[in-house]
């Protein structure tokens, strides 16, 4: 599903006018729809005013209570799928401050048991080297590196929680981006291969050649099956309706089946340290 930042500021305003203007249409007030969904007047009204972000499930109800025909019910849903995709412009994130995205991340990763990741172009965090880490974070406010640092690093404990499940999909390209010098990247690509040795975590590479068929990747990460981000250049795309992250997994799946694991990700993974150790 293809979505440009600038639809997703429209898509809630959007909502909330045809909301409104359906209900008009029905001649209904906003206390007598209240009642036929079930809902308060105030949270309507909230909705209306695109104030508040109503779920999938309230978008449903308020077209029931509407008995909005079958076509306007699909264009009101399709819009309000794209409303429940949030936008994090990587410029506002950077302002806000490094540590409050670690602590945002960090929260995913408590209340979630199953992670998938596919990391197109770099190692994410979570199995980064504190050199990676240093590195990745060289163009951010120094009064910031040294905290989001930290913070990155406290992160990857969860990686040593048995009771989660961690698939990680890496790139060629991303286990040997240049981020640092050779004889770390070596040790870094090292570090990779240790993780393939432990239980609860999944670890596969795909080797440079492979084709895909799926269009444009990216890099993401579907968080149990409820919720799934994907980085572009520009910041991040959230998504939380449930067939945009039934879409990713099954996206994951594909590429599941291009990766080599165990034993053959160890043995690509020693090579390509060796070459780097050259």
């Amino acid at each position: 599903m293809a979505i440009e930042p600038d639809e997703l500021d429209q898509s809630g305003r959007e909502l909330a006018a045809m909301l409104k203007h359906l209900r008009k249409q029905a001649g209904l007030s906003g206390v007598r729809l209240a009642a036929r969904c079930n809902m308060s007047q105030s949270k309507i009204s909230r909705i209306e005013s695109d104030k508040g972000h109503p779920s999938l499930l309230d978008v449903e109800q308020l077209l029931r209570g509407l008995d909005a025909s079958p076509a306007v019910a699909a264009e009101v849903m399709a819009i309000a799928r794209i409303a429940q995709t949030e936008w994090q412009d990587g410029r506002t994130l950077r302002r806000k401050g490094l540590d409050k995205k670690q602590l945002q991340l960090a929260g995913l990763e408590a209340s979630s048991t199953r992670f998938r990741y596919f990391l197109l172009s770099m190692i994410t965090g979570l199995l980064a080297t504190p050199e990676y880490v240093r590195a990745s974070l060289a163009q951010a406010p120094p009064e910031q590196q040294t905290k989001a640092v930290a913070m990155k690093l406290d992160r990857q404990r969860v990686l040593f929680d048995q009771s989660k499940q961690f698939t990680f999909i890496l790139t060629e390209q991303a286990v040997r981006y240049p981020l640092i010098p050779p004889a770390e990247l070596a040790l870094q690509i090292d570090w990779l291969a240790s993780f393939t040795h432990q239980p609860n975590i999944r670890l596969g590479v795909i080797p440079m050649g492979v084709h895909f068929t799926s269009g444009a990747l990216n890099t993401f990460t579907v968080y149990d099956e409820t919720l799934a981000t994907a980085e572009l250049d520009l910041g991040a795309i959230v998504f939380r309706d449930s067939r945009d992250v039934q879409d990713l997994i099954r996206r994951f799946t594909a590429y599941e089946d291009h990766a080599l694991f165990g034993e053959q990700a160890r043995e690509h993974l020693a090579a390509w340290a060796d070459h780097c150790r050259r």
